[in-house]
Parts: structure tokens; sequence; C-alpha cells
């Protein structure tokens, strides 16, 4: 890491800062790059990467510190979403749950999110393809009976694939999202996202769909 940083270049990525952030010693780093610097760090004492000054634990924001104890938080309870720092990892009601740290935490649920994703657009896929033939057909039908009032069961089918299209494209765009952005402060959101997207809370959308391969996790 250059000691002395060109002026405009994060000293992490070595590229154009984006959303710079300043440390206490002055440096400037990409948000992103100093919230993988902060959380992949095993010191208690957050330091510059670049001249190891201590810096204030709020560098990056209100979401990296704890409310309850005002110190940085290091861990997430998958059972409750929550965002853990030193002090909360000693409280009882923590003590039976599963901590990662943040670092495997947004690994492990990046992997998850990805595996979801890659499941749903494939069944994107096939509901547009059923879309298309619904609209084939009731094309054909409409040019035999001229109204659609005279074929409402095949209406109502091309109406209802076209939004389980639309809520499904919506919902694979919010996972890939959150996939690219995930970090400390989104943690929280990625059970919810998960469990919304499950398959058995799907049944809805997919009810038209043959069940191919295993279900995502």
């Amino acid at each position: 890491m250059a000691a002395c940083p060109e002026e405009g270049i994060c000293p992490i990525c070595l590229e154009p800062l984006k959303e710079a952030v300043s440390t206490d010693c002055k440096h400037l780093f990409c948000r992103v790059c100093l919230t993988h610097h902060v959380e992949a760090s095993t010191s208690r004492v957050l330091c510059c990467p670049l001249c190891r000054k201590p810096c204030s634990e709020d560098v990056l924001g209100e979401g990296y510190i704890c409310p309850h104890h005002q110190k940085r938080v290091c861990r997430f309870c998958e059972e409750t979403g929550s965002l853990l720092c030193v002090d909360c990892l000693e409280l009882p009601e923590h003590q039976s749950h599963l901590k990662p740290t943040i670092k495997h935490a947004i690994s492990h649920y990046k992997k998850r999110l990805n595996r979801r994703s890659k499941k749903l657009r494939k069944n994107l896929g096939e509901l547009e393809r059923l879309k298309v033939q619904e609209e084939e057909k009731l094309q054909a039908l409409q040019q035999q009976l001229g109204q659609l009032e005279d074929m409402p069961a095949e209406a109502a089918r091309y109406l209802y694939l076209s939004k389980a299209v639309i809520q499904l494209a919506n919902l694979v765009t919010d996972i890939e999202k959150t996939s690219k952005e995930l970090d400390a402060t989104t943690l929280k959101n990625v059970c919810d996202l998960l469990k919304r997207s499950a398959p058995q809370n799907l049944d809805g959308l997919l009810s038209h769909l043959s069940p191919t391969g295993p279900a995502p996790h």
C-alpha cells in the first residue's frame, strides 16, 4: 500500500475514490474498501489502513456502532438478525445463538442469495415462456370469437401470468441488488428476503410450473 497515495485515489483498491470517507487522520478511502477493512479486522481498536493511527468507531456511520454499548459491531446474530459488539456477545440472550463474524456472514449470505437468484431466474424464464404461449393462444381465440368476454378463463390465466412475471422479476431484482450491495448495515434484511423468496412462500406465483430440481437453500 502506498505511503503517499495519489490525490483522488483510494490507497486500498488503487482506483478513483467512490463514496469517499475520511478517517480521523484525514486519509480518504472508498466507503466499500474501508468497510471491508473494518469487517475483516480482528483488533478491538480500529486503525487507519494506511498509517495505522486509531480511528473513531463511527468512521463509517451509525450502522456500524452498537446502539446499546456504543462500540463497533463485530458479529451477526442469525436468530435475531442483529449486529453485535463484544459486550453484546456476553449477554445471556445471545449465548445459544449462531454468531458468525460479519465478514463470514456477508460471504455466506451472498452465496445463498446468488443461489436463490439463479433458481428464481430459471423459474422466471419458464413463466415468461408460458405467458407468451398464453398470449398467442388468446390472440388466436380472439380472432375466432372476436371478444375477450367470450373467453374469461383464458384471459384470466394470461392476466395472472403477466402479474406473476412482474412480481417474480421484482423479487429477483431485489435479491440481486441486495447481494451486490450486501454489507454490515444490510445484513438484517437478508433473512426476511430469503424467507419471502422461499419456494413454500411462492406457491401462488409458481403454481403453473412443474417442479424441477432441488429447492434453493
